[in-house]
């Protein structure tokens, strides 16, 4: 058999569940041969589109589908300017296919190309939120009735909600948040929550980048008394100098990397042994191939994985997750947000999480696919996103 190419290069939209997603299909020369990407920026999902059609399917039409590292590398140089979160989704869409297809002519499912299981399933956590402490707890006990051992603690959204808003005359609107306020009331709700549950339940908490460094660095001393799994992202990627500061004062466990495009970010953070999780959004760095390498990289430094898992990662994307989290033998947990009945069907083969575990179901490749006429009918919608316009209580604007 000679080389099998790309033939085409295909994007799918579509926004079933509230995200707007972006899903590759790259296709063969072979017939009935293709596999399926997750390039999902959905901010940006316009841009991705465009990277894709008009940029690197000219780029990879005739290319050997065999040579994923070879197209991986010089697809990210391709551009000369790179490690951007556009170009690094849209070439995660065709390096998530490309695997997909590999695993297809092996007949292998994706984990066993990487070297095979360290495990049956990935554990799971879940996001538990409301707008008081007892709506959290409640919240809490749910995920517990499924199951779930590992738990996500939130007080209201990001930054929680300002419990008054005093504004300077004429300030515009946006998502305000206190972040003094937010420290306060999340501790209390951490307390009471934990009082409440005790030690079995392994809560984690997403301060979201929402805090000055020097508050961050209090914050993490003050939630060390909880015992959280981990914290995540208590700071944002302008402010890695800071993880030495949370280090030094405190154990507890933290998570980064969900904005990370560049491999100058994670490399120190690393090496450092200055975070405990490390948990890249998998599209956003590029695939499946730099997730590997990156994966191989924390374990030798004892960090652990907890790969990127929100509703704006498409279920191929997830699936992608699993195959990464079934092989890393420094797997930590995996983000879960859950989908309802309808998105199954529009991506046939979507892992299943059961009793707090995603399990995979064993066909070659990524085992998932999409169904491109069902997912026509939930056409992607335009609008300014509202979340991250976020504001401090003078209206700055903030991280979000």
């Amino acid at each position: 058999m000679g080389a099998i190419t790309i033939q085409d290069v295909r994007v799918i939209t579509t926004q079933p569940a509230g995200a707007r997603l972006v899903v590759v299909k790259v296709i063969t020369s072979e017939p009935g041969l293709y596999g399926v990407g997750c390039a999902t920026f959905t901010q940006r999902f316009h841009a991705v589109v465009t990277a894709i059609e008009k940029h690197l399917k000219p780029f990879l039409l005739g290319r050997d589908v065999s040579r994923i590292e070879e197209i991986y590398r010089m697809a990210t140089v391709h551009s000369y300017w790179r490690n951007g979160p556009v170009l690094n989704n849209a070439i995660s869409g065709v390096d998530q296919a490309l695997w997909d297809i590999k695993g297809k002519l092996a007949g292998m499912p994706v984990y066993d190309l990487l070297g095979g299981k360290c495990r049956e399933a990935a554990a799971v956590y879940g996001h538990a939120g409301g707008r008081t402490p007892e709506e959290v707890l409640e919240s809490v006990y749910r995920f517990r009735e499924r199951g779930y051992r590992y738990i996500r603690v939130q007080l209201g959204p990001y930054g929680g909600r300002p419990s008054k808003s005093v504004r300077p005359e004429g300030a515009p609107e946006g998502a305000y948040y206190d972040p003094r306020e937010y420290m306060r009331n999340t501790l209390r709700m951490l307390e009471y929550v934990r009082n409440a549950v005790g030690d079995e339940v392994e809560l984690l908490h997403d301060v979201h980048e929402r805090l000055h460094p020097i508050d961050a660095v209090l914050f993490a001393k003050e939630v060390e008394r909880f015992r959280l799994f981990f914290l995540e992202d208590p700071l944002a990627p302008e402010d890695l100098e800071w993880f030495e500061n949370i280090r030094q004062q405190c154990a507890t466990p933290i998570a980064m990397g969900e904005l990370f495009n560049h491999p100058r970010e994670w490399q120190p953070l690393i090496a450092g042994r200055l975070i405990d999780f490390i948990r890249m959004h998998v599209s956003q760095m590029g695939g499946i191939t730099p997730a590997r390498h990156v994966a191989a990289f924390a374990h030798m430094y004892g960090v652990r994985t907890a790969w990127h898992g929100p509703g704006d990662t498409s279920p191929v994307g997830h699936a992608a997750n699993l195959h990464l989290d079934l092989w890393a033998p420094n797997f930590g947990v995996q983000e879960w947000c859950g989908f309802p009945d309808h998105v199954y069907e529009i991506f046939p083969g979507l892992p299943e999480v059961r009793d707090g575990y995603m399990y995979p179901n064993d066909r070659p490749g990524l085992g998932i696919d999409v169904n491109e006429e069902l997912a026509a009918r939930f056409p992607c919608r335009d609008e300014v996103e509202f979340w991250t316009q976020a504001r401090l209580p003078d209206g700055s604007p903030a991280r979000p």
